[in-house]
């Protein structure tokens, strides 16, 4: 495998088999044989990817008669260089990385994948990656949420039942309704602010923890997926059955809620208003939060005594409350403008087979098939638990061009109103009306 580290700009790369260039047309198939250009980014991906490349180009690669050229652009501006080449119809690469959250803004310079087999993946993988009907990207990692809790602590609580009347005044105070403790795979988002009122010393001065939880609540596009979670939980979506911007609603309005409540009672750090997946682990790990929704990937980390000494082996897993979870895939997809579409397809058609995938697990990377998670559960203790959680609660928000701008928009509309900054009920009017704008 020849891997190439790109620095500024894509025109340092050799232009791909075929014609090469610039393509007007949309492409060729080639005669199915010579060098595949394929972009990712570097990080896990990258580094898993490059090994199942290598293992391609000295094996199945061979009897392809392929060859798998990797190039690892920046995790900052891959999707920008990419769609710089797109609008150009460029034939530089055959193979683009892209991801639910932009297949649909990309889809115009794709090729649907007609011909490759799709049935080992996670259906709301795959669901994720079709515009219109058509499926545009083959799944690589998968992502989703969990609840991270600290099992000790909560155990704790659960067994002494001489706390439970000083719990249930807490909750009472808290979401208005006399509560008992639950333990976390029952909890629905009312048990979740009772919780991080308990364990937060404003409210319990006996917590062993200074907050109850860490809020994801930066003006940042992945922290509207996070929410997200809150507001499929609490029965609510982006948009109606017909396609209609649907967050002027009750449903959206008690979903801010829950952060805000939580925000201006200081039942998490102020630093919250700031925080995304660093900082969560960072609370965690220091043992200053209680719990947090997380993204599946911060899991490892957590209980591994050596990057988390005092807390591994007391974080366990438990599905989100209100039992929904965002699922996103990154993904690989076949360029339009490709002059060597047959070659990069018999390459696609190898990713897509659970040999590959499972190479890739074992490399570090989270597949997008159950049946490889669940194989490889000793790799990762998390593998199990992401397979059962997207089989049992993974939805994907809509795919349309803008899919990507509008998870910017409503974290910039909405963050203010998470951390009671803003009113929530026209913060949510706003981004209703700018999700509608996007939406055409």
């Amino acid at each position: 495998m020849t891997l190439t580290v790109v620095g500024i700009a894509l025109a340092g790369c050799a232009p791909s088999t075929g014609a090469g260039g610039n393509s007007s047309a949309a492409g060729d198939q080639g005669n199915g044989q010579g060098t595949v250009k394929m972009v990712l980014w570097p990080g896990p991906e990258g580094d898993a990817m490059s090994k199942v490349v290598a293992a391609y180009n000295a094996g199945q690669g061979q009897k392809d008669k392929v060859k798998v050229d990797m190039a690892l652009l920046s995790r900052q501006d891959t999707f920008s260089k990419e769609s710089t080449l797109m609008a150009a119809k460029s034939s530089q690469q055959d193979i683009y990385f892209v991801a639910t959250y932009n297949v649909g803004q990309f889809a115009n310079a794709l090729d649907p994948l007609t011909s490759v087999d799709a049935s080992n993946y996670f259906p709301v993988a795959v669901d994720g990656l079709k515009y219109q009907g058509k499926q545009f990207a083959l799944p690589l990692d998968v992502s989703n949420h969990f609840l991270l809790y600290r099992k000790d602590l909560l155990d704790k609580l659960l067994s002494s039942k001489s706390q439970w009347p000083a719990y249930e005044a807490v909750a009472t105070k808290a979401i208005g309704e006399k509560r008992d403790p639950k333990p976390a795979d029952q909890w629905d988002w009312n048990d979740y602010i009772a919780m991080s009122a308990w364990f937060s010393k404003s409210a319990n001065p006996t917590s062993p923890t200074q907050y109850g939880t860490i809020l994801q609540a930066k003006n940042l596009l992945f922290n509207t997926m996070i929410w997200d979670d809150v507001l499929w939980g609490e029965g609510g979506s982006w948009t109606t059955p017909d396609g209609k911007a649907n967050l002027n609603t009750p449903q959206a309005l008690k979903a801010v809620n829950v952060y805000s409540t939580i925000y201006k009672n200081g039942w998490t750090s102020k630093d919250s208003s700031q925080a995304e997946f660093p900082e969560t682990q960072a609370a965690l790990k220091a043992g200053s939060a209680a719990f947090a929704l997380q993204w599946s990937a911060g899991f490892a980390e957590l209980n591994d005594p050596a990057k988390s000494p005092q807390v591994a082996g007391k974080i366990a897993i438990a599905p989100v409350p209100g039992q929904k979870t965002h699922v996103h895939a990154l993904a690989v997809a076949l360029n339009k403008y490709s002059d060597n579409k047959a070659a990069a397809t018999k390459f696609l058609n190898y990713l897509a087979t659970t040999d590959a995938m499972t190479a890739y697990a074992k490399a570090g990377g989270i597949p997008a098939m159950p049946s490889v998670l669940k194989a490889n559960a000793s790799i990762n203790p998390a593998f199990d638990k992401i397979a059962e959680s997207i089989d049992k609660y993974g939805y994907s928000e809509p795919v349309f061009p803008n899919t990507f701008q509008a998870y910017s928009k409503l974290a910039e509309v909405l963050s203010g109103a998470w951390v009671g900054q803003q009113d929530g009920a026209a913060a949510l009017k706003d981004a209703n009306d700018e999700l509608q704008k996007l939406l055409g």
